[in-house]
């Protein structure tokens, strides 16, 4: 079986209202890329990493007047994919959905929070994704109220070789956007970081209670955020990385990712990357560790083969001119893939 995590950039653009796909010369979110140049590339992508399931990161906007899962399903057909049924969590209002397509020959999957819900004043306990977490990181000695603008997908998921658990999540810091000065900015970044890390620990949270009650699990998505990725780990003292891995934790409490850990290794040494930014005012590309596939203890003898569908790093991606172009232009983001063996 093969578990796939994808960060689709502007997903949403390539659909109109009712679902249909606009396969069409207009422009897509992405620079310089058509819809249908866009749609091309994703559906021979998707064909290709031939996932049994995907937890597709920035998936199509769902809303009262749109259904993003029927606009996923559209695209699932189109593409001829396996992985055709769409499981949504929580919608949210920032375009950017988290869904797991997942092929229904292989596993039924629901969408089962955990946690209680909270009002606006929060819970010092974590509560359910959609809810308020409240924590004081001593930062500023202030206890913060922590929210989700894409609440994690908590997804159950039974096949014939047994049951597991995926979180599908979308961690995100804002840009500084209203900052006056180079200090304003400063100070603006600080906040945003801080809230990052603190809904890395609200996932750790939820992480432990399922390595405490002996839950086969899998954590998948788009933390934004790795070891060494900027200046704010060294005031946090670590990444929100290490914070969802347990990297401080007894190995029965850790989860594993291979990319991460050899990331960790090593700070100076070549890191693999699962994301390309084109960075205008350097007139350059950046590349980033930002996508993961995080398995527990329990699942890891199962796990095997995590590849980065990287159009330059992966051997087979680069000698395969035409998939290597499309990895290019369906998205910023690459897909990572991981191989589960059956159950003994």
């Amino acid at each position: 079986m093969r578990i796939a995590t994808y960060n689709v950039e502007w997903f949403a653009n390539l659909f109109d209202d009712a679902g249909a796909l606009l396969d069409d010369g207009g422009w897509s979110g992405r620079q310089d890329v058509t819809r249908e140049d866009q749609i091309a590339a994703l559906a021979q992508v998707f064909r290709a990493i031939d996932a049994d399931a995907v937890m597709v990161i920035e998936a199509p906007d769902s809303s009262r007047h749109r259904d993003g899962a029927l606009a996923l399903a559209n695209f699932a057909a189109l593409a001829g994919i396996r992985a055709r049924e769409v499981l949504i969590g929580y919608p949210n209002d920032t375009q950017q959905e988290i869904m797991l397509l997942y092929d229904p020959d292989m596993m039924s999957a629901r969408h089962d929070p955990v946690g209680f819900e909270t009002g606006k004043k929060g819970s010092r306990n974590p509560p359910r994704f959609d809810s308020t977490f409240r924590i004081d990181l001593d930062i500023d000695a202030t206890e913060d109220l922590i929210t989700f603008s894409k609440p994690p997908l908590e997804a159950a998921i039974e096949t014939a070789q047994g049951g597991f658990r995926m979180i599908g999540a979308h961690v995100k810091s804002k840009a500084p956007h209203g900052a006056r000065n180079r200090d304003d900015m400063m100070r603006l970044a600080i906040a945003n970081r801080r809230k990052q890390l603190a809904q890395c620990i609200w996932l750790r949270a939820r992480v432990t209670h399922h390595l405490e009650e002996g839950d086969p699990l899998i954590l998948a998505g788009d933390l934004n955020d790795g070891p060494g990725l900027d200046e704010f780990e060294e005031l946090f003292g670590r990444s929100g990385v290490e914070v969802i891995l347990g990297s401080d934790l007894p190995d029965e409490m850790q989860l594993y990712d291979p990319h991460a850990a050899r990331a960790l290794q090593s700070r100076i040494a070549a890191q693999p990357a699962t994301a390309r930014f084109y960075l205008r005012d350097e007139n350059r590309y950046l590349s980033a560790l930002l996508d993961y596939l995080m398995v527990c203890p329990l699942m890891r003898p199962r796990a095997s083969d995590w590849r980065i569908w990287h159009p330059f790093d992966d051997p087979a991606c680069w000698r395969n001119d035409t998939l290597c172009k499309a990895l290019l232009t369906a998205s910023d983001h690459f897909p990572v893939t991981v191989q589960l063996a059956a159950q003994d």
